[in-house]
This record gives C-alpha cells, sequence and structure tokens, in this order.
C-alpha cells in the first residue's frame, strides 16, 4: 500500500496500457505511457495525451474515467482541470493520466521533465467506446 493509500499492484502497468488504448480510440495523439515509478514516489506509471481541440480534451478524459471505471471498478482519486479543457488530471494514484490539449502540451513540455522514465510499449486494440 503506497502513502497515497492505493495498492499499486500488478494491474497498474494495465490500467495504463487500457487508458492509453482508450486515449487512441477517442482520436487523442501523440499518447505515451512513462513508467515514473522509479523517478517519482507518487505515482507508477504516467499515460500523457494531446487532443486537437478543447472538446476534445474533456471528451478523451470522460471516456478514459468511464471505461477504467467498469474495466478495472476504479474511480480517480481526483480529477482536475476538467472544466479548464487545457490540461486536465485523472489521477489514480498509482497511475496519473494526462489530456493536454495540444498547445498547452508543447508549452509545458512534460515529457521532458520524466526522459528518465522508461516508455512502456503499448498497441491499440479494439475498445468498444460508448458514443451515446
Amino acid at each position: 500500500m503506497s502513502e497515497r493509500g492505493v495498492d499499486p499492484g500488478a494491474h497498474s502497468e494495465e490500467l495504463a496500457i487500457q487508458a492509453a488504448r482508450v486515449a487512441e480510440q477517442m482520436k487523442a495523439s501523440d499518447i505515451i505511457v512513462l513508467d515514473v515509478g522509479d523517478v517519482l514516489s507518487i505515482a507508477g506509471y504516467f499515460v500523457i495525451a494531446s487532443a486537437s481541440n478543447q472538446r476534445l480534451v474533456r471528451a478523451v478524459a470522460e471516456e478514459v474515467e468511464s471505461q477504467l471505471k467498469v474495466s478495472f471498478d476504479r474511480p480517480p482519486v481526483r480529477v482536475e482541470g476538467l472544466r479548464e479543457r487545457e490540461w486536465t488530471l485523472i489521477d489514480y494514484g498509482d497511475v496519473v493520466v494526462h489530456v493536454f490539449y495540444e498547445p498547452t502540451r508543447e508549452f509545458y513540455e512534460i515529457e521532458r521533465l520524466y526522459m528518465d522514465a522508461p516508455s512502456v510499449e503499448w498497441a491499440p486494440t479494439e475498445v468498444t467506446v460508448d458514443e451515446s
């Protein structure tokens, strides 16, 4: 159990990869999964994705949250930035999903901060996205 009260068990990487796949299905771009466990003590994985417009930032974030709740029975610890639609952060404790509006991601260059963290290989798969 981490100091944040979340058990970062074997499902952390699976959750991160599933978040990346859902983001990809929702037309997010430049999606990367980073293993930040050796670099940060607050999380094991970061998922970073870009959206071409602010409406898409919200749609991607909401769908990731919804699908991970269904697939893993895991609501996030907190969600920030959903209203602003520039940078939405979905915090699961062991996994943090960042959905950026493209210009905002370019400005913050978050990947540069964690360049020592290894990338996790993932491949898009068929994920059913509820389009209602």
